[in-house]
């Protein structure tokens, strides 16, 4: 998937939050990005993360094991969900880089050395 193509149709803001946060996931990561549900998700050994945009406009950041990050700094939000934890944006100014790049590199750590299996409750 090409990313220019999801982010062709969005807004100006939807579409350079987007092009900012996938810029720093596929140079620090290695990641490979498929189109699922019509969205861009990025794999490596598993799913790891997503973008959305969400019905107020917001592009939504999601990481797919979410519920077992540390979360510690507070940034990510179940929003209901059990497992998919994520973090909005309204525009590029708003997304913290550093916090960004700390919730990424844990993920990534998590896909290396934690096997992913489905839980069903």
């Amino acid at each position: 998937m090409d990313i220019h193509s999801f982010t062709s149709d969005l807004s100006t803001k939807q579409s350079n939050t987007i092009l900012l946060l996938h810029e720093m996931v596929m140079e620090n990561s290695g990641l490979e990005i498929k189109k699922r549900w019509k969205l861009p998700f990025y794999y490596r050994r598993s799913w790891i993360c997503y973008f959305n945009i969400l019905k107020n406009g917001d592009v939504e950041w999601a990481f797919v094991r979410g519920n077992e990050l540390s979360n510690e700094l507070g940034w990510l939000l179940d929003r209901g969900r059990k497992q998919i934890y994520s973090v909005s944006f309204s525009g590029p100014e708003d997304v913290d880089m550093t916090k960004a790049n700390i919730y990424l590199q844990e993920a990534l750590l998590l896909d290396e050395h934690v096997k992913y299996t489905v839980r069903k409750s």
